[in-house]
């Protein structure tokens, strides 16, 4: 008889709760994520209660809240609060995103917040994000040319810079990529849809001179042809982009050359 035995610290738990003190009427329950490596306990779900009269509308105001005013103790990413650098992301509601875009208007009932999925986590909800780097580094994500520019710029025509046009708008957030049962199940060797997408960005930009290369670099069957065209992460997209369309073209590339 074969026994399966769960990781250490995979079975989630029933975490604090904590009541509003405001005596406010109009009030969300919050459950969150949460798990330290330092206590060698397992991962618990703490649920919070707050006073929405006096919050922003952004899941990360709300988080913010939390912080200041209930547990200080609570751990996440945050920068720009714009949507431009990608810290904040989360799996928020069951879908991939920004806490600084997300608006916890939409989000019906209780509001469940986790780390992105895949990834594992450093604390709380913040994600080991080295795997993927390690990833972006190996397309070599920088303009490749013999020209000697002499501090003047490297020109293009305006139809080679707009097929640039959702691609660069990247923010390397990651949340198409760990959307992706394929990344879920290979992240170690598939690159994945954030790495893939920026790998097409510098195959497509007219003054780069190395796109042989770069389509040698990623023309693997795990690299790029574990990408099965499920759509999660053109869905996941904070930003709009298409990455599985990107990888789409990088095969048709490879098959056409």
């Amino acid at each position: 008889m074969v026994q399966i035995n769960l990781p250490k610290n995979s079975e989630i738990k029933k975490g604090n709760y904590y009541k509003d003190k405001t005596g406010s009427k109009n009030i969300r329950k919050v459950n969150i994520y949460r798990w330290d490596p330092t206590n060698g306990e397992n991962p618990r779900i703490d649920t919070y209660e707050v006073d929405m009269d006096n919050c922003s509308s952004k899941v990360l105001d709300l988080l913010n809240k939390i912080k200041n005013e209930i547990d200080p103790s609570l751990a996440y990413r945050r920068s720009c609060s714009h949507g431009v650098c990608g810290s904040c992301a989360m799996n928020m509601d069951g879908k991939n995103g920004l806490a600084c875009t997300k608006s916890h208007a939409e989000i019906k009932g209780e509001i469940n917040i986790y780390p992105l999925p895949h990834l594992k986590v450093l604390k709380d909800l913040i994600g080991d994000l080295s795997t993927l780097y390690k990833q972006y580094q190996h397309v070599e994500p920088w303009l490749k040319t013999s020209k000697k520019l002499d501090n003047t710029e490297h020109n293009q025509s305006r139809d080679d810079r707009s097929k640039l046009d959702g691609l660069y708008e990247c923010i390397m957030c990651a949340c198409c990529s760990t959307s992706c049962p394929s990344y879920w199940w290979n992240g170690d060797k598939y690159l994945g849809p954030a790495v893939l997408l920026q790998a097409y960005r510098w195959i497509m930009d007219s003054r780069d001179e190395d796109r042989k290369e770069r389509l040698k670099k990623v023309a693997d069957e795990l690299k790029l042809y574990r990408c099965h065209t499920i759509m999660n992460c053109t869905n996941a997209c904070p930003k709009g982009l298409n990455p599985a369309k990107a990888i789409a073209s990088i095969k048709k590339m490879l098959a056409t050359s």
